[in-house]
């Protein structure tokens, strides 16, 4: 009997692609495929997910007498009168293991030459060798969409054997439906469909959901692969619903560990981010004619991903009053997008709010409850404060009670003064250098009001003056208070908290350089 014949080249490993240019992609930062088996490229129609893909196919090549497909660059990127994708240049960091020596991060660039006329590089023939398998959206397509016949004729055989049997196995899981047997369906022309048995219906692929056709097709594809292949399925989730695409992300990850086999998939699913202890997630934009990936999932990414946008954090103050504030606040944070804004009304129900908060067991690390400054404005009138709303002697009071301590912050107003009335001497005093018309008929109208005796009137009787309605009149008020020296130290406490918070959920890339979406 002879002896099987062995790969020459074993344990390959795709490590990263950095593409610097390539089709619409324009300075795309390096996309590193670790150090999870499956990577998922999320991002918006146009940002060159596909072409990442079609990059990727292009790397390898099979090795002679093995199986594999075999994808070339001149396939993805035709010439065209448009396009000779003269320029294009990508490299990728590669791992493998060559006459029993492994070969550790080497790096190979691929592309075309800024001359009309260029080949592809690298050479066909000297690419390295990989089994590679591309799943295109093409692969999806329901069979019977492909047949034109009225009469179907096929001659049908059971098929069995460990991978038929492993591929019902998790069909069976993946759907939520037992298949008990899988048969190949001859037609007179050659083609061979698939069929399978459920519940004692037996019927062919032409018959099958178009979900679970796909399904049936990635296990094939994924499972029959041998160890160190490299499967790469365009839209994964396409076609099937959320619980069928956790599971089989489930079975196809496990397996790629086990094998080490990698998988590399496109999706637009949001659901996916959420699965980052099993799959590498790298999200892909389009910026200003630059290209980015980044590794973590910011509200950023799951805006352009859904269209909805998400605020992370909550913000609860007095009254619209404070709401311009904070309004203010985030605006020259870049952070207003990520908020939201509650009013509670009288200061004391800031305390209660914390504290059903905090019973409730919700997360306090994107909370932040703020008072105007005027009442409990020391520590120990905060501690008071909640002594009320936590009362017993149990344990869990106690920790409730540590877990709250500086989570009220407030406005450093001076003693004695109310917000309104500090309000109205910021903008009466600030500096007139540079400021426009809109500005100085606030300011007028502001020195015309000396004494009140209800404080909120300091700032009503401004918009009143001005026929300015009240929610527009208090943004232009802050504006103009924002530019009196005395403001960065009046907000410090809200700033000081909120920085770091929005710093955290901005977009970075790997070398720290933040890249503003706004």
């Amino acid at each position: 009997m002879a002896e099987k014949k062995k790969k020459t080249i074993t344990g390959q490993v795709l490590n990263s692609i950095k593409i610097n240019k390539l089709k619409c992609i324009n300075g795309l930062n390096e996309i590193i495929f670790k150090p999870h088996a499956l990577t998922a490229i999320l991002g918006p129609n146009g940002s060159g997910k596909s072409t990442i893909f079609h990059a990727i196919a292009s790397i390898y090549m099979p090795e002679k007498g093995f199986p594999g497909e075999d994808h070339r660059l001149m396939h993805f990127f035709p010439r065209s009168p448009h396009a000779e994708w003269n320029g294009s240049d990508f490299i990728v960091n590669l791992t493998y293991r060559k006459d029993g020596v492994m070969i550790e991060n080497e790096l190979k660039n691929y592309g075309k030459a800024d001359v009309r006329g260029s080949r592809w590089i690298q050479i066909y023939a000297r690419r390295p060798l990989r089994e590679v398998y591309y799943l295109g959206i093409d692969k999806c397509v329901p069979i019977i969409e492909s047949e034109k016949k009225n009469n179907i004729q096929y001659e049908t055989s059971s098929v069995s054997n460990d991978l038929i049997t492993n591929i019902l196995h998790y069909a069976s899981y993946i759907l939520n439906k037992p298949y008990t047997s899988f048969n190949q369906h001859q037609q007179p022309n050659g083609k061979i469909l698939i069929g399978v048995e459920s519940e004692g219906l037996a019927y062919s692929s032409l018959s099958m959901s178009a979900g679970e056709q796909k399904i049936f097709l990635i296990l094939e594809t994924i499972l029959k692969a041998d160890k160190n292949a490299l499967i790469l399925i365009d839209e994964l989730d396409l076609l099937l619903h959320d619980e069928a695409l956790k599971k089989l992300i489930d079975v196809i990850s496990t397996h790629a560990e086990d094998k080490n086999k990698q998988i590399i998939f496109t999706t637009h699913r949001e659901m996916v981010t959420t699965l980052s202890d099993k799959i590498n997630i790298r999200h892909v934009v389009n910026i200003q004619g630059r290209s980015y990936s980044f590794e973590e999932t910011k509200p950023d990414a799951i805006n352009r991903l859904t269209g909805k946008s998400t605020t992370p954090i909550e913000i609860y103050v007095e009254d619209d009053l404070a709401v311009a504030i904070i309004n203010k606040i985030c605006s020259s944070l870049k952070a207003s997008r990520y908020v939201k804004i509650f009013k509670f009304g009288a200061a004391s129900n800031a305390f209660t709010l914390l504290a059903s908060t905090l019973i409730r067991g919700d997360n306090l690390s994107d909370k932040l409850y703020i008072l105007d400054g005027d009442k409990y404005s020391t520590e120990n009138e905060k501690k008071a404060a909640l002594d009320k709303v936590f009362t017993g002697t149990e344990s869990r009071t106690y920790e409730l009670k540590a877990a709250a301590e500086g989570k009220v912050k407030q406005f450093n107003l001076p003693n004695g003064v109310k917000p309104e009335q500090y309000i109205h001497y910021l903008i009466t005093n600030v500096p007139l250098d540079g400021l426009g018309g809109e500005y100085l008929e606030i300011i007028e109208a502001a020195r015309d009001i000396r004494v009140e005796l209800d404080a909120h009137n300091y700032i009503s009787n401004i918009l009143t003056k001005l026929g300015i309605d009240r929610p527009s009149g208090l943004t232009r008020v802050m504006d103009l208070a924002s530019r009196h020296p005395e403001w960065d130290q009046y907000v410090s406490e809200v700033t000081d908290w909120l920085q770091p918070v929005v710093s955290d959920l901005m977009e970075r890339l790997p070398e720290n350089d933040t890249v503003d979406i706004t």
